[in-house]
């Protein structure tokens, strides 16, 4: 998880701040969320659908954002390494419009790396992050499989 996404140069300014009390985790217990925490206290979901045979992996990310008097939490799940040079034209206009039509969340790179990232408050409970979770999870395994073909992440 050491690719997630940093905010654009211009977006307001935003400190990280990790989950001291370790909040996160009692909202993902209470819902039952098994989960692993990575190096960089993220918290690791692994997906898997039996019926496509296929499996994704999602994160919370460790540590809120503080914006103004309220903080952001990302959630967020890889889709596909960056092609060298870039994705083609075809494919950033797709990712574009993709976004757009998702509800919830939309595609960013990091690094050479591309997500599905969904910001939520932080103090949304731990219902809302299963939910973005799963959501990040199904769009970023559909997508994976649209670019590469492949089920590597």
């Amino acid at each position: 998880a050491s690719d997630h996404p940093a905010p654009p140069a211009d977006a307001p300014i935003a400190m990280a701040v990790a989950d001291g009390e370790d909040s996160m985790a009692t909202r993902l217990d209470a819902q039952g969320v098994r989960y692993e925490r990575d190096e960089e206290g993220d918290f690791r979901v692994v997906f898997a659908w039996q019926q496509e045979q296929r499996s994704q992996i999602a994160f919370v990310s460790g540590a809120a954002h503080v914006l103004g008097d309220g903080a952001v939490r990302e959630v967020f799940s890889p889709a596909a390494r960056v092609p060298e040079g870039g994705f083609t034209a075809e494919q950033a206009d797709m990712l574009l419009r993709d976004s757009q039509r998702n509800v919830l969340g939309g595609w960013e790179i990091a690094g050479d790396m591309l997500f599905y990232v969904i910001k939520l408050h932080d103090d949304a409970d731990g219902a809302r992050f299963e939910q973005a979770l799963e959501v990040a999870a199904q769009l970023a395994d559909d997508m994976e499989l649209q670019l590469t073909g492949e089920d590597a992440l």
